[in-house]
């Protein structure tokens, strides 16, 4: 069903192919099977970060003599990407795709030498589960307004303040933190890793929102936490141009796995239409669902190109700010309007939580939101035009 929504693709090699059958079967075996019990409970299990690490397909870029892949073709992780958007069960599987795309370069590429011993080896085996933290309650997009503070006092940093809407917040272990170490609105933004068990740092509520429900994110606080000043990363003053520079790679594998999340939607629509009948025959044979899924194939093919192209870009090193940013939010615009169109086709069952497609819908407008929302994303499209 795949072949018939996306078009052949140049992108990937036999080892990538082959790479996509491990994470198929990966996330038939430990993540559908859980994926009500997640929903419920708000969160994936811990043990998934260990099975994905048994699996290889956790920590696929931290070098192996810390125990991870030591692979830097971010095709790797787009192909783990896609599968998991793909499937219904895409946001309990959210957490370990955010570990390896999004958190784990802060730790592969801002490290010295003795924090890679000591923080690598436990987040390539799933044992230490990470997440960054950056939004604060009154610092949405404005990440250079941040006021959590850490103040040097000795060997240690004193931290406080908060932060908000922090993916895998619960059941983190290792929280890169931007912190506020400076009066400069840029240069005094730093990063630091906070230990979970460091005393003052707690966990608020596992936040209730629309969809991704089996993803955890939650509220952060930080009272007088003295974390050493051997947990910071790089130099002090250097934390929002190193969030600045993940933030391309971060929003590129949103954006891809938003179209993945497309395909995903068409084939299992597709599916619907032929079976569900109507006036004694399927609804696929209507002309309006003809043209409706036609019109949509070809928004898939066509954000299909488009992604490829940037990530083969990205692969060589070639990726901007710019593309990463105009990528972000037209794809995963195009998986809301997708998605509506797709459960109109499934009519009142559509409205129905019994049939998936509701679901779909409430946990593709949170794309379109974190990361920077589509409005940020045309802001920095529009600095290129010159407005």
């Amino acid at each position: 069903m795949a072949d018939v929504i996306s078009a052949k693709r140049s992108l990937y090699d036999d080892e990538h192919e082959l790479l996509r059958e491990t994470v198929r079967a990966f996330v038939d075996k430990h993540a559908a099977p859980h994926a009500e019990r997640w929903r419920a409970e708000g969160k994936a299990d811990r043990r998934l970060f260990e099975e994905a690490a048994r699996a290889g397909i956790l920590g696929f870029n931290i070098p192996e003599q810390y125990g991870g892949g030591g692979v830097t073709d971010f095709r790797f992780n787009a192909v783990i990407g896609e599968e998991f958007s793909r499937h219904p069960v895409s946001d309990g599987l959210a957490g370990v795709a955010l570990s390896s795309d999004i958190v784990v370069p802060y730790f592969t590429d801002l490290t010295n030498d003795e924090q890679k011993a000591r923080w690598l080896p436990g987040i390539a085996a799933g044992e230490l589960i990470v997440a960054v933290a950056m939004t604060e309650p009154g610092t949405g997009s404005d990440l250079a307004g941040i006021s959590t503070a850490a103040v040097r006092d000795g060997d240690d940093y004193v931290v406080n303040g908060s932060k908000v809407f922090i993916s895998n917040g619960q059941n983190a272990d290792l929280v890169v933190t931007a912190v506020r170490t400076g009066p400069d609105r840029h240069g005094g933004i730093s990063l630091l890793v906070v230990e979970a068990d460091r005393p003052g740092f707690s966990r608020g509520r596992n936040l209730e929102k629309i969809g991704l429900h089996a993803q955890d994110t939650s509220e952060l606080f930080f009272q007088d936490v003295r974390v050493p000043a051997a947990d910071l990363l790089g130099e002090e003053g250097s934390g929002f141009q190193a969030l600045m520079r993940n933030l391309p790679q971060e929003r590129i594998s949103i954006a891809a796995n938003a179209v993945a999340s497309i395909e995903g939607v068409l084939e299992r629509t597709l599916e619907y239409v032929k079976e569900r009948k109507a006036f004694g025959k399927p609804i696929g044979s209507f002309q309006n669902t003809r043209f409706e899924l036609a019109e949509m194939v070809t928004t898939a093919r066509v954000g299909r190109a488009y992604l490829d192209d940037l990530l083969a870009r990205h692969t060589r090193g070639e990726l901007t700010a710019v593309d990463a940013a105009a990528a972000k939010f037209w794809a995963t615009e195009q998986y809301v309007a997708v998605v509506g169109r797709c459960l109109q086709l499934h009519g009142a069952y559509g409205y129905m939580k019994e049939s998936g497609i509701e679901r779909d819908l409430r946990d593709a407008v949170g794309s379109t939101i974190y990361s920077g929302t589509s409005e940020i994303q045309r802001v920095i499209l529009a600095r290129l035009l010159g407005l």
